[in-house]
C-alpha cells in the first residue's frame, strides 16, 4: 500500500497528516511554525514528516505552502511568509528527506481537497477561492489541478478591480486583494469610521450607517471580482475558503451581487461554503500525488 502524507505550512501552524488508500486518517499532528527563520522551518517540516511516517515504509509526500514555486527559478515567490521568498524550499526539503516532493500553494491545495473530498466533489470545473489575510484562487478540472503555463492560474486576487486604486504589495494598484481581504476590509472600516476593528467586530456593527456603507462596498467589490472569474471560466461551482468564507451574507447577497454582474442571461453557478475548514490545505497536500 502506498500511503499519502501531506504537510500544510501555515503562518502560525504546520500540520501533517497520513492517509491510507481509502483516504482514512492514520496519523495527524500540528506544531507551531517557526517565526521568520527559514532553516528552522525546513528542519521542523523534516522532523514532522519523519515522526508522522515512522510506522510506514512507502509514502508519497505533498506540501502546501504560502506562495508558489517559480517555474523560471524554482524558488518560492508571492509568499506572505516572507522568509520563504527566493528560497529553494522544495529542493532543500528533498535533499534533507531524500524523497521526491510535490508542492503547491494553499489555494491550489484547498481546491484539490474540496473538489475531491468536500463541497465541490460532484462538479467538473471548480474554482476555489481563498479570502482571508490575502485573496487567492485555484482551479480543478475533473479533480485535477490546472496550474497554468506559469503556475499562476486562479490568481484572481491580483486582477485589477479599480484602476489607480489601492496600492498592493505586488507593486500594482487596484488589486482585488486590496479591497476584499481581511486587512483591506478592516482598513476600509477605519477610513469610514476612524476606528480600528476586526472583521468579526465590524460584522456586529452593520446596522449603523457606516456599517451599511461598508457592507455595500464589500458586496460590490466581491460581486465584480467573482463575476469577472465567472465570465472567463464559467465554472460548474465556486467554493469559498479562508476566514472570510464564514460570512453568511456572501452566499445570499454576495451571490446576488455576482449574478447581477455576470455577462449572461442565465446565471446559476453555485457559490458554496467549504466543508473541510482549515484542514483543506493538509488534505490537498496529501492528494497532490
Amino acid at each position: 500500500m502506498l500511503y499519502k502524507l501531506g504537510v500544510d505550512l501555515g503562518g502560525t501552524k504546520t500540520e501533517a497528516i497520513l492517509l491510507d488508500d481509502s483516504l482514512n486518517v492514520l496519523e495527524r499532528k500540528r506544531i507551531p511554525t517557526p517565526k521568520d527563520n527559514y532553516s528552522e522551518i525546513v528542519d521542523s517540516i523534516s522532523n514532522l514528516v519523519l515522526e508522522v511516517s515512522r510506522n510506514v515504509s512507502d509514502f508519497s509526500l505533498g506540501i502546501c505552502t504560502p506562495g508558489a514555486i517559480s517555474k523560471k527559478t524554482g524558488l518560492i515567490k508571492n509568499s506572505n511568509t516572507q522568509c520563504l521568498i527566493g528560497k529553494p524550499l522544495k529542493e532543500d526539503l528533498e535533499k534533507q528527506l531524500k524523497k521526491n516532493i510535490a508542492m503547491e500553494n494553499d489555494a491550489n491545495c484547498f481546491v484539490i481537497a474540496e473538489s475531491k473530498m468536500g463541497a465541490a466533489k460532484n462538479f467538473e470545473l471548480v474554482f476555489g477561492v481563498i479570502m482571508g489575510t490575502g485573496v487567492g484562487g485555484g482551479i480543478t478540472i475533473n479533480g485535477k489541478l490546472h496550474a497554468g503555463r506559469t503556475n499562476i492560474a486562479g490568481e484572481w486576487g491580483h486582477h485589477t478591480l479599480h484602476r489607480n486604486g489601492n496600492s498592493c504589495y505586488c507593486g500594482k494598484t487596484g488589486c482585488v486583494e486590496t479591497y476584499i481581504s481581511g486587512p483591506a476590509l478592516e482598513q476600509q472600516w477605519k477610513l469610514l469610521s476612524g476606528e480600528s476593528k476586526s472583521v468579526p467586530e465590524i460584522l456586529s456593527n452593520l446596522d449603523s450607517e457606516i456599517g451599511k456603507t461598508w457592507k455595500d462596498e464589500f458586496l460590490e467589490n466581491f460581486g465584480y471580482g467573482i463575476a469577472n472569474v465567472v465570465d472567463i471560466l464559467d465554472p460548474d461551482a465556486i467554493v469559498l475558503g479562508g476566514g472570510l468564507s464564514n460570512i453568511d451574507f456572501l452566499y445570499t447577497e454576495g451571490k446576488k451581487s455576482v449574478y447581477d454582474k455576470v455577462f449572461s442571461d442565465l446565471v446559476e453557478t453555485p457559490i458554496l461554503k467549504n466543508e473541510l475548514g482549515d484542514s483543506a490545505g493538509v488534505f490537498g497536500a496529501a492528494l497532490l500525488n
